[in-house]
């Protein structure tokens, strides 16, 4: 989760996964200007928001909902940065007791 003290650009950069108004969105990106590019599936429907630099610079965090609210071209969206984590098989794949 993003600690207040974050930006919303470091957030960003150190994140595996994206919530946007509710929707988790895998595929998000910053350019080399460091725009902010996210699309996700909202049922069949391709949903795509853009922002800039100076939109993710004026992003204020919202300790209650440990969220970021950030203002767009289409209006004011809440942001939650996450972190992925996976499982690993640490046991050797031959199993000696077969």
């Amino acid at each position: 989760m993003t600690a207040v003290n974050d930006t919303l650009l470091n957030a960003l950069e150190h994140c595996d996964m994206l919530e946007i108004d509710g929707l988790h969105a895998f595929d998000f990106s910053l350019d080399e200007d460091d725009n902010l590019h996210i699309e996700c599936m909202d049922g069949r429907a391709l949903k795509r928001w853009e922002f800039s630099m100076a939109q993710i610079k004026a992003a204020t965090f919202d300790p209650d909902l440990k969220s970021w609210i950030i203002t767009g071209d289409s209006g004011e969206h809440r942001l939650v940065p996450m972190e992925a984590f996976g499982g690993q098989d640490d046991e050797d794949e031959t199993n000696e007791d077969a």
